[in-house]
């Protein structure tokens, strides 16, 4: 099992990026949570990995705090819950906002990650609010962000990656584009205002 990677970063198109190990490229899927604190390419990263086997594919999915991994994989623990809605969680809110959604018993504000419907939100609410009191934002081990050749593209994919439908994916990033901005700046606008 592969629990954490030590390279440079050398590809980085949400949700995917690619980190060179000693001349091996890893292509892990990472969070947006994971993409805003990413350092440029051909900078040095050291990322939490969690490694996923199923009949047909293998995944390695990576995060820049342990908090994140932890979070992860606390969430796949929850009925209905998979990899994919774990990593929108994950991009939409921070580990402690979600832990304090979950502690006060916010349906109406955890319907609004992209995946999460009443009642994957309400078992979420049941299932998770003992166990995220131990889960603690990490400091990231790598900051900074890379200017990617076509931000809005660049963020509307990542958008419509998780989950969100193509109309709304053009509205919010319509609204939240702005001269100058990076990718990661899009999309971190853009999420904040679906959230609202």
């Amino acid at each position: 099992m592969i629990g954490r990677l030590k390279g440079i970063l050398i590809a980085k198109q949400p949700p995917w990026i690619v980190v060179d190990v000693g001349g091996v490229g890893y292509e892990l899927e990472a969070p947006m949570s994971t993409f805003f604190d990413l350092p440029e390419l051909g900078r040095e990263v050291n990322l939490c990995t969690h490694y996923a086997a199923k009949e047909d594919t293998v995944v390695l999915y990576g995060f820049l705090r342990e908090s994140e991994r932890s979070l992860f994989r606390t969430l796949q623990k929850v009925s209905g819950v998979g990899a994919k809605i774990s990593l929108a969680v994950l991009s939409g809110v921070s580990v402690d906002e979600f832990t304090r959604l979950v502690q006060s018993g916010d349906v109406t504000a955890l319907t609004r990650i992209p995946g999460i419907g009443k009642k994957t939100a309400e078992r979420m609410i049941v299932e998770l609010r003992d166990r995220v009191d131990g889960l603690a934002s990490g400091v990231p081990s790598a900051a900074g962000g890379g200017v990617p050749q076509d931000p809005v593209a660049e963020a509307t994919v990542a958008l419509q990656t998780l989950g969100y439908k193509p109309a709304e994916v053009t509205r919010l990033v319509r609204d939240a584009a702005a001269a100058g901005d990076t990718a990661e700046d899009i999309i971190r606008k853009a999420l904040k205002a679906a959230l609202r």
